[in-house]
Parts: C-alpha cells; structure tokens; sequence
C-alpha cells in the first residue's frame, strides 16, 4: 500500500484524488475495465497543466487516492512516485486536456457492450431513453491502429469538438466532464446506451426509433431530471455504495 500523500498534496489535489480512485474502483464495480488498461484522467486545479492518472499495472478496483500518479502532459512524472506510469497511454488524454479547458476529467474504457456498438456501422441507435442523452453530444473517431500517433492527436480532437461523448471506432468509449462525477454519470449512461443496443439487436426484432424531435430537445430534459446537477446528484450515492462494498480508496 501507498503511503499516504494527504498531507503532502492541497486539500484541493486530495479530494479530487479521493474522487479519482473512486472512480476507478466505481469501474470495476460495474465491470467495465480491462484488466490494467484504459484510464482515467483528472486534471489538478492551476496554472501548471498538471494530471492525475492511474499507476500502470495496478488493477482498477486496487486503487488509492494516494497511488495516484501526478504527470505533465507529456505524462511525465511531476511528483515522486514508486508506481510507474504509461506515457504512450496518455496520448488520448492529453490531446483532449490540451484542447479542452472544461475537460477536468477524461474517461475511456474498453468495455465489451461499448467495443461492440463501436464496430456497428450505424453507431448509437436512439432505441432507449439513455441513448437519447448520449446522441444529444456524440461524436465518432474512426480507428487508426493502438493510440500512440502524436500525429492523431488533431483528428481526435476535432471528432470530439465540444462534445461529452466520443465513440472511438473499434476500439471503446471515452467521456469528458467538468468534473469526475460528470465523466462517470456520462460513462454510465454510453455503456448503458450501448448495452441495451446490443440486447435489443439479438432479439432479432424491428426495433423502434424515438422521434428526432425528441432527441433534439433531450438535453434540457436532462436539466430538469439531475437537478442542474449533472453526476453531482449520484455521487454521493456511488461513493456511499462503494463504501460498503469495496472500502479503501480514500487511503
């Protein structure tokens, strides 16, 4: 176990590293990680353009609020740490934490129900109430081999423009939140989208697609349903939830 980094670090970088693990291990919880890949990225309040991201190698539901690693955008380590991290992993996020000034938090996953919708040519079907909220803000990157290119780095950023949600073509999901609540509640509601989608698909029936007037106007609904919230209204419930099952991120 880590030592811990609480009286190291601003309370400011210790909440939002409380929050971070929580979330990682809030992944796993619900099955969408694999194994030590994929990651999620917050970025520290300040000038400095500085991240939090996972130690590589460690599994998602191990993770602590003091195991975190603090890097540059170049994924380079800012702050000892005797975990390693994966610089060529941080190529997605970076380019996204550049572009992107309300992109505190970046999530991608590469959960089975998300990779299989990816490879569908018609992406997303607006067949369930949570597909709606997610084609309100939706854009798609088409694959180009294991993201390691610097060189891909525009491309993705202008698929995703202003957008919450980015369907990376054979490959997974990513999310973008003004905070990590935001980036989980998005992430919840893209693999929900693309887990019903999938199901719907084997019953081997017509489906029913919601009318486009609706799915124009899903996003003040949205409003109204969190509150103005956003994931700030189920957070404290998942953390609560992650309490009783899987206590130990907060060290």
């Amino acid at each position: 176990m880590a030592d811990s980094l609480k009286d190291k670090v601003t309370d400011q970088e210790w909440a939002l590293r409380v929050d971070l693990a929580a979330a990682y291990r809030l992944v796993a919880m619900y099955g969408w990680d694999d194994l030590v890949f994929t990651h999620i990225s917050a970025r520290i309040p300040g000038p400095e353009h500085h991240f939090l991201i996972n130690p590589y190698g460690m599994m998602f539901e191990e993770i602590t609020a003091s195991s975190l690693v603090k890097v540059d955008l170049n994924g380079d380590k800012v702050m000892d740490s005797p975990y390693p991290v994966n610089p060529a992993g941080f190529t997605i996020h970076s380019a996204v934490h550049a572009a992107r000034e309300n992109a505190q938090c970046v999530m991608h996953t590469h959960s089975i129900n998300g990779v299989a919708v990816s490879a569908q040519r018609e992406g997303v079907l607006p067949i369930s109430q949570q597909s709606l909220f997610v084609l309100a803000s939706l854009g798609y990157h088409h694959y180009e081999g294991v993201a390691l290119n610097e060189e891909e780095k525009p491309r993705l950023v202008a698929d995703l423009g202003g957008n919450n949600f980015l369907m990376l073509r054979n490959h997974g999901l990513l999310t973008v939140g003004n905070s990590i609540a935001d980036a989980f509640l998005y992430m919840y509601l893209f693999e929900a989208s693309c887990m019903i989608q999938v199901r719907a698909l084997a019953g081997s029936r017509e489906l029913i697609q919601v009318n486009p007037k609706i799915v124009a106007g899903i996003q003040q609904q949205a409003e109204q349903v969190t509150k103005g919230l956003g994931g700030a209204l189920a957070w404290p419930g998942l953390l609560r939830k992650l309490d009783r099952h899987n206590p130990g991120y907060a060290d």
